[in-house]
């Protein structure tokens, strides 16, 4: 009987960290190296940072960085990268995937977040769906 719930909850523990992770697409990782490349910054040292930040239209923006691991950040790793996320901010950009896009209005990192239920006309600030339960109090 124990052996059954011990391993459930491993299962329930490894369903919920794969929830909650952070990844990068193949083109958004070599950005990364080609940034770091360029900075003579070492891959192992640094990583993403992938945050939120009130403003912008829609009630959030993002705001992705070059950074250095901080002690209570979350930490996912993809591609032989760092991924960073602050405690604050996991909620709101869990299961997020950066992409790199070059399109005719420019290039740079997207934010492909599975939380967003609205999002501004020119994509810089987005809103969540626990954000619209609180404003509709």
């Amino acid at each position: 009987m124990i052996d059954a719930l011990l391993a459930g909850v491993t299962v329930l523990a490894t369903l919920l960290q794969s929830i909650a992770m952070i990844t990068i697409t193949d083109k958004g990782a070599e950005k990364v190296r080609e940034f770091f490349a360029g900075q003579s910054a070492h891959v192992s040292a640094a990583g993403l940072r992938v945050g939120v930040k009130g403003g912008g239209c829609s009630g959030f923006q993002y705001e992705l960085a070059f950074d250095e691991q901080r002690e209570t950040d979350a930490v996912f790793e993809d591609h032989g990268l760092k991924l960073l996320a602050d405690r604050q901010s996991l909620p709101y950009v869990a299961g997020s995937v950066i992409d790199y896009e070059e399109s005719l209005q420019g290039a740079g990192f997207r934010v492909n977040n599975p939380n967003v239920v609205a999002a501004c006309g020119c994509g810089s600030s987005f809103r969540v769906a626990e954000e619209e339960q609180v404003s509709a109090v």
